[in-house]
């Protein structure tokens, strides 16, 4: 039996043809020809399944078969803000471990001990996209560019709030385990340090606007450990 192949059609209940580069793909590494089936999802809950209908080097078109709404998979709103490392190939592995897994919202900090200042928003995205697709998602996450710690914390967010950081400073909030503060469907937002963690007046900025400390257990963690173990914590309530 041939395998299904999936691809990211943003707008795929108004069009006919897939995205230029989904063409490439599709038409010159798959050789999908007319007659062959496909699963299409538009990154907003729903899967599509379709058949090509004709093909040519710069174009491919479909015949939507049946569309299927699909349900998240998790109650709450998870979203992971972190700093990110100095080597992108990391960072770039957590987006994309991230996005089997499943979050719904990711932005990354500008800290004080941040290594890198800018980040490269379109690569990432073409690495969620290969990931939702991989892993069969029918949720494109939201993804946010570099912004500024301070200017992060003070905006307004539902559900829960947390920081994750090493200082053991009695006056940086008592801190818990971020399994044990999690609550069951409530959405939440988990901010992940740089190498070398937030520095102390940032956790106490986060703190005076509601943020609370958090521990992800005995290891020290690199920042992308870090934030996959947080996204995968946030999941599992």
């Amino acid at each position: 039996m041939k395998e299904i192949r999936f691809f990211y059609v943003p707008n795929a209940g108004e069009v006919n043809e897939l995205p230029e580069e989904e063409v490439v793909h599709a038409v010159r590494v798959l050789r999908m020809a007319e007659g062959d089936e496909m699963v299409l999802t538009d990154g907003k809950g729903i899967f599509y399944t379709a058949v090509v209908t004709e093909t040519n080097k710069r174009h491919c078109y479909y015949k939507i078969l049946e569309v299927l709404p699909q349900e998240k998979g998790w109650a709450n709103h998870v979203h992971i803000a972190m700093a990110p490392t100095k080597n992108i190939d990391r960072t770039e592995w957590f987006v994309e471990k991230a996005t089997e897994i499943g979050f719904d919202e990711m932005t990354f900090l500008n800290c004080r001990f941040s290594e890198r200042k800018n980040i490269n928003m379109d690569r990432i995205e073409k690495i969620v996209v290969s990931a939702m697709k991989q892993s069969r998602k029918s949720e494109m996450p939201m993804l946010n560019g570099m912004v500024r710690f301070e200017d992060f914390v003070k905006r307004q967010f539902s559900g829960d709030k947390f920081i994750c950081h090493c200082y053991e400073e009695a006056e940086l909030d008592n801190k818990i385990l971020l399994r044990d503060a999690l609550l069951d469907s409530d959405d939440a937002v988990v901010l992940v340090g740089p190498e070398g963690d937030f520095s102390i007046d940032e956790v106490k900025l986060a703190i005076e606007h509601g943020f609370h400390s958090v521990s992800l257990g005995n290891s020290r963690l690199r920042t992308e450990t870090a934030a996959l173990v947080a996204v995968h914590l946030m999941r599992l309530k």
